[in-house]
């Protein structure tokens, strides 16, 4: 687990520099830059979707998708059970106590925003994988760098509840690496592929709601996470 231990220290760090730089910026310069953040964010999730969804066939040059329906049924039915669940609701409840004892503004929207970007990913899964089977820290390590820069960028502007992004970080790697011996054969491709399109598809919401200051409640698709888990495992 040395991998994730690196990850979580670089997030909290990433997080504090963050807060300290952001101390000094104004707010119209802070909305700004959460906008240009929203759209990286929107960017990097919309590639990450059509990447694992378009296929270019060699021989003909022809664009086919695959995945769509799949896509459109794990977020409905997600939406659903997340809707069922409250799982935003009682998020954001936790969140503001939080905020009223810390009087830390903002601590929902930066903890729920940075945990998902920093937990969804093939990097994390095949990272943490690598590091509890053969102690290769390698694929982390490069997560860890990254996501140290965007901590910085994230919580300069969201605040401090980005730090606390770094719990979820460790509870899903960290299982992950321990179980890495049982998992490592079940988690092929074709199933990373379906959980990554999906888990990309609810980082793009992230940044449209930074960018077009919607509402969708991203916490609440949480549960879209398994929709494809439990298809290819039904399907295969």
């Amino acid at each position: 687990m040395i991998g994730t231990w690196v990850n979580v220290g670089g997030i909290l760090l990433g997080a504090v520099i963050g807060v300290l730089l952001g101390r000094g910026i104004p707010e119209r310069i802070r909305d700004s830059v959460l906008q240009i953040e929203g759209l990286a964010i929107l960017l990097i999730g919309l590639n990450s979707v059509l990447g694992t969804m378009l296929r270019v066939n060699p021989a003909t040059g022809r664009i086919s998708d695959q995945g769509g329906l799949l896509l459109l049924v794990s977020l409905v039915l997600g939406d659903l059970l997340g809707e069922a669940l409250r799982i935003d609701e009682r998020i954001n409840r936790w969140g503001e106590g939080v905020e009223r004892k810390l009087g830390a503004q903002g601590f929902s929207r930066g903890f729920v925003a940075a945990s998902l970007v920093f937990s969804i990913g093939a990097m994390s899964i095949v990272g943490s994988i690598n590091d509890g089977l053969r102690g290769d820290t390698a694929v982390l390590l490069i997560k860890s760098a990254l996501d140290f820069t965007t901590s910085i960028i994230l919580a300069s502007s969201l605040g401090i509840g980005v730090a606390f992004s770094a719990l979820p970080v460790l509870l899903l790697q960290g299982s992950i690496s321990l179980l890495a011996s049982s998992i490592s054969d079940l988690i092929t491709e074709p199933l990373l592929e379906m959980f990554c399109m999906v888990g990309y598809a609810i980082v793009l919401s992230i940044g449209l709601n930074f960018l077009c200051n919607t509402r969708i409640k991203t916490a609440n698709l949480l549960p879209a996470l398994i929709v494809p888990v439990i298809y290819y495992f039904v399907r295969y």
